[in-house]
């Protein structure tokens, strides 16, 4: 699948640093690139390097909030989670999505263990107040170090993006940002962002034109010409804010690619968007 030297090439440069993976929910809709992925995350681990999966689950969320007869609603990009909702999600994304990442890694061999944002505090939330979105929160603080227990032990944390505050509410998460937050509280050495689109294109209608690197002030500024718009703008933020904070390299990439995560990883040509901070 990958050249000796290329994975010679992670080992070399990942071996003992943390990866950050997330794994949109529109980009899982593909079995066999779910599985691939599983793959690649077993196949670096095995070289060393220290997995934390992060995921969504919004098309799960949707279809069981449609047999709860709760129609989906969706402001500024965020799904609003009313009272009724949040239990919903709380049970989607850490009693199903959580567990099915968990077991395809455990039937690859690895030692994967599902965890979410209230599992020890590990997301700490506080309500978003500046638009009414129900229980939807935005983090507060991460609390790295059952991650960091799991991952001395050779376990693979699987992270389902629900949080709380300290009055014990819980809080819908959005995935991206909470990936990313997770990404600089461990200094990542990358942060990978999975999603259902290539990357940042300069024109989105034409595919060729991916843009391979980008640093802050070029982002930035494709922000304010509308090049990165809509739903790429809190992605690229997110991966922005990473290497802003110490992650050496993000990524934005398309998740229902088989084999993208180690691509990403030795910056194959076509892989995705890589962010850093300075070019």
């Amino acid at each position: 699948m990958y050249h000796e030297k290329d994975l010679a090439a992670i080992k070399t440069k990942y071996s003992g640093k943390t990866v950050v993976v997330k794994y949109g929910g529109n980009a899982m809709t593909g079995k066999n690139a779910a599985i691939s992925l599983m793959d690649n995350i077993v196949l670096l681990q095995s070289l060393g390097v220290q997995i934390v999966l992060v995921h969504g689950g919004g098309p799960e969320i949707n279809a069981m909030l449609k047999k709860a007869g709760i129609e989906s609603r969706f402001v500024n990009g965020l799904r609003y989670t009313d009272s009724e909702s949040i239990h919903i999600v709380q049970m989607v994304l850490a009693g199903k999505v959580n567990k099915d990442l968990s077991l395809l890694l455990a039937q690859r061999g690895a030692k994967a263990i599902g965890v979410c944002g209230l599992d020890s505090g590990v997301i700490g939330a506080e309500k978003i107040t500046t638009v009414d979105l129900g229980f939807v929160g935005q983090v507060k603080k991460i609390n790295a170090k059952p991650l960091y227990d799991l991952m001395s032990m050779g376990y693979i944390p699987v992270v389902a993006t629900v949080g709380s505050d300290e009055k014990g509410n819980v809080y819908n998460i959005n995935a991206d940002t909470a990936a990313g937050a997770i990404a600089v509280e461990m200094k990542a050495a990358a942060f990978v962002l999975l999603t259902d689109v290539a990357g940042i294109l300069k024109d989105i209608e034409d595919a060729k034109s991916l843009i391979a690197k980008i640093d802050v002030r070029q982002a930035r500024q494709y922000m304010e010409e509308k090049v990165i718009d809509g739903g790429m703008i809190p992605k690229a933020k997110c991966c922005i804010d990473a290497v802003n904070n110490g992650v050496d390299g993000a990524y934005i990439a398309d998740g229902r690619k088989e084999n993208i995560f180690i691509s990403c990883l030795i910056e194959k040509e076509g892989c995705g968007t890589l962010f850093v901070e300075n070019m």
